[in-house]
C-alpha cells in the first residue's frame, strides 16, 4: 500500500509540474485516506504491522484546522500464536505553519478511543505532526508520525507512522477581476438648483406615571421624553426639567401632572394623574373576620421535622384565629393536625396529634380562650389533599387546619366524654309514731 501511494505521488508531481504555487485554504473540508505502520512498545508482545485509516475534517482558518479519525489493524502476537485486531476513533485538532506554501508542516494534537478484539472501549490519547506537500489547492501529499498513550493496568506508548493523501474541497472561489472603468467625458454643469430651506420640526413631549394608583405615603415614577425642544418644565411644584428623564414623586393627594416643552417649532403638552388612596387600616380585622361558623381555615404554621413547637414567626396566624374566638363567643373549633405519608403510620399520627395540641394550648394561653371552646385532634397522614408522592403535594399535605361551628350544634371528635353526675344523697326521711297517751 506504501509503494502504491508513493507512485501515486510521483505521477501527481510530473502532473502538476510548471502548475502555480498551491496553499493550505480557509473554509475547505478535508478527506484524508492513508496506510502506514504501527509499532508497539516492546512489553506488549505484539508486532509491528500495517495500519489502515481515513480522517475527516474541516479548516477553520489557513492555520487551524479539527479532524475526525478512524483506523484499523491487525497486529500478530510476539508471545503467542494468533494476532489481535484493534479499532481506534477520536478528534484532533492541528494547526498548519506557513499555510501559503507549498509544503505546510504542522502540529497535532487528539484524544479518542481505541479497542482490542471487540473488548471495552479504552481512552487513547495522540500527539506528533506532519507534512503536507500541495500539489493543487485541492490536493496533497501528506506524511505523518504520532504517538499514542494509553492506560492498562499502566501507561503504554507506541508509534503511528503514515502515508496518504489530502483532499480539500470547497475553497472560497478568488474574487472576480473588477472590469475596467471608461471614464466617459463630463457632460455640461447644469445650473444648480436651490432648495428651499426644511421645515422647522414641531416638538413633540410624552409624560407617564408608574404607578398611577397608589396608598398615601408611597411612592411613583414620572418619566417623561421629547423631541425637537429647548426646555422643559413639570408642574405643579417640580419645575424646569432636562428633555428627558424620571423623577420619584410622593403626592398627598390626588394630581395631575402637565409637562410642557418649548422648541424652534412651537410647544407641546401631555399630562398624567396620580391616585392616591388612604391605606388600609382593618387588615387584621379582615383576616380575623375569616373565624365564622362552618369555615375551615388553614394555618400558615410550619414545624422542624419531629418536633412539635411553635416559632414566633407564626404568632401573628394563630392571633387570627384567637381574636376571632373572643370576638365571637358562640362559636367552638377544633385544630386539626396533618402530616405527609413518610415515615411510620403511628409515629405521623402522634406527631399530628402534639403539634395539633401545641396549636390549641398556645391559642388557649395567649388569648385567655375557655379551653372548653378548642380542642386538638390529629389525623396523621390518613387526609392528604394533594398528591404525596411529590415533593409539592408533601409540602401541602403537612398543615394545620382550625374548623369552627356554633356552640348549640358543635360536636368535637376529641371532646372528651363528659364526666357522669354525681348522685346527691337522699335523706331518709324518719317518721317517727306519736305516743298515745292511755286514757
Amino acid at each position: 500500500m506504501i509503494k502504491r501511494l508513493a507512485g501515486i505521488a510521483a505521477c501527481a508531481v510530473l502532473f502538476q509540474a510548471g502548475a502555480a504555487m498551491a496553499e493550505n485554504r480557509a473554509e475547505t473540508f478535508i478527506f484524508s485516506p492513508y496506510a502506514g505502520g504501527y509499532t508497539f512498545q516492546g512489553n506488549q508482545h505484539l508486532k509491528t504491522s500495517p495500519v489502515f485509516g481515513f480522517r475527516l475534517g474541516y479548516n477553520f482558518t489557513e492555520n487551524w484546522a479539527a479532524e475526525g479519525v478512524i483506523d484499523y489493524l491487525k497486529a500478530d502476537r510476539s508471545n503467542a500464536g494468533g494476532s489481535a485486531e484493534m479499532l481506534r476513533y477520536g478528534g484532533d485538532l492541528l494547526y498548519n505553519f506557513m499555510p501559503k506554501s507549498s509544503f505546510v508542516p504542522y502540529l497535532a494534537v487528539g484524544a479518542g478511543a481505541f479497542n482490542f478484539d471487540n473488548s471495552k472501549a479504552r481512552i487513547i490519547y495522540n500527539y506528533g505532526g506532519g507534512l503536507k506537500w500541495f500539489l493543487t489547492d485541492g490536493f496533497a501529499l501528506r506524511a505523518d508520525v504520532r504517538g499514542l498513550n494509553y492506560s492498562i493496568g499502566k501507561i503504554y506508548t507506541n508509534v503511528e507512522y503514515t502515508l496518504g493523501l489530502h483532499i480539500a474541497v470547497g475553497a472560497p472561489k478568488p474574487a472576480p477581476v473588477p472590469a475596467p472603468v471608461v471614464v466617459e467625458a463630463a457632460a455640461p454643469k447644469a445650473a444648480p438648483v436651490v432648495a428651499p430651506p426644511p421645515p422647522i420640526p414641531v416638538p413633540t413631549s410624552d409624560l407617564r406615571a408608574d404607578p398611577a394608583v397608589l396608598e398615601k405615603g408611597k411612592t411613583s415614577t414620572l418619566t417623561w421624553s421629547s423631541t425637537n425642544t429647548t426646555g422643559c418644565e413639570i408642574q405643579p411644584e417640580i419645575g424646569a426639567v432636562p428633555s428627558s428623564g424620571s423623577k420619584t414623586i410622593t403626592p398627598s393627594e390626588n394630581t395631575s401632572y402637565t409637562l410642557t416643552c418649548k422648541g424652534e417649532g412651537g410647544s407641546a403638552t401631555s399630562s398624567a394623574s396620580v391616585q392616591v388612596n388612604e391605606p388600609v387600616k382593618e387588615a387584621s380585622a379582615k383576616k380575623a373576620s375569616a373565624v365564622a361558623a362552618g369555615t375551615r381555615l388553614t394555618l400558615k404554621v410550619n414545624f422542624d421535622t419531629g418536633k412539635a413547637t411553635i416559632k414566633k414567626q407564626y404568632y401573628d396566624e394563630l392571633k387570627v384565629v384567637g381574636d376571632g374566638l373572643n370576638e365571637q363567643k358562640n362559636l367552638k373549633g377544633i385544630i386539626e393536625g396533618h402530616t405527609d405519608h413518610v415515615g411510620a403510620d403511628r409515629s405521623n399520627q402522634d406527631l399530628s396529634q402534639r403539634r395539633a395540641n401545641a396549636v390549641k394550648d398556645y391559642i388557649v394561653k395567649n388569648f385567655k380562650v375557655d379551653k372548653k371552646r378548642l380542642s386538638a385532634k390529629g389525623y396523621g397522614e390518613s387526609k392528604p389533599i394533594a398528591d404525596n408522592s411529590t415533593a409539592e403535594g408533601r409540602a401541602q399535605n403537612r398543615r394545620i387546619e382550625a374548623v369552627f361551628e356554633e356552640i348549640p350544634n358543635f360536636k368535637p371528635e376529641t371532646d372528651e366524654p363528659a364526666a357522669k353526675p354525681v348522685k346527691k344523697a337522699v335523706k331518709k326521711k324518719v317518721v317517727r309514731k306519736k305516743a298515745t297517751a292511755k286514757k
